[in-house]
């Protein structure tokens, strides 16, 4: 049996096949695709510590393209890149936090956290990757009848965003889901 460089993985393909290769060949493929708007060295950097961490801290020499696909979009997700920008652009859903405060009435806090959690829980649904709710300190003036700032604001803006986190984090299978609060 020939034995595989240090510098390369084996890919298994999808008919079964395994095919090494390095993490500058994974680069090439992708950089030669015209979809594609990363600049080629962030690219390259990106691929290497997916490879790294494959071939070294999983200590694996076999990686389906699937696997390191996957690993690969989450870094650059997390990067804030988007191997194929149409794609990933349809998957943020946004929320205006002043709206769902004005709907919640004369009655504000009581109806507004059960609104919010419906809310998050409606765009759920939709499989997003990112949701992002805007509006925050105008939802926090209104639901606080605040006309300045205070440090009740300031307190329920942290409770609102810990809501958020925790409807988020009770929610089955939203670990690929971001949020943003602004």
């Amino acid at each position: 049996m020939i034995a595989l460089n240090s510098n390369c993985l084996l890919f298994e393909l999808s008919n079964g096949e395994s095919v090494p290769c390095s993490a500058e060949m994974i680069c090439i493929e992708i950089i030669g695709s015209p979809d594609t708007n990363i600049d080629p060295e962030m690219l390259q950097h990106a691929a290497a510590s997916v490879f790294y961490y494959f071939k070294h801290d999983l200590q694996r020499d076999m990686v389906t393209v699937g696997e390191f696909a996957g690993a690969l979009e989450r870094v650059l997700r997390n990067l804030g890149l988007t191997l194929y920008p149409g794609k990933e652009e349809r998957n943020i859903l946004e929320s205006d936090l002043s709206l769902l405060a004005r709907e919640s009435g004369v009655s504000l806090e009581l109806f507004f956290f059960p609104r919010l959690r419906d809310e998050l829980r409606f765009q759920l649904r939709q499989s997003p990757r990112m949701l992002r709710f805007h509006g925050l300190r105008r939802c926090v003036k209104r639901l606080t009848h605040a006309r300045r700032w205070s440090a009740r604001c300031e307190r329920l803006q942290e409770q609102i965003v810990e809501f958020l986190r925790q409807c988020l984090n009770a929610e089955p299978g939203q670990n690929e889901c971001s949020l943003v609060v602004e």
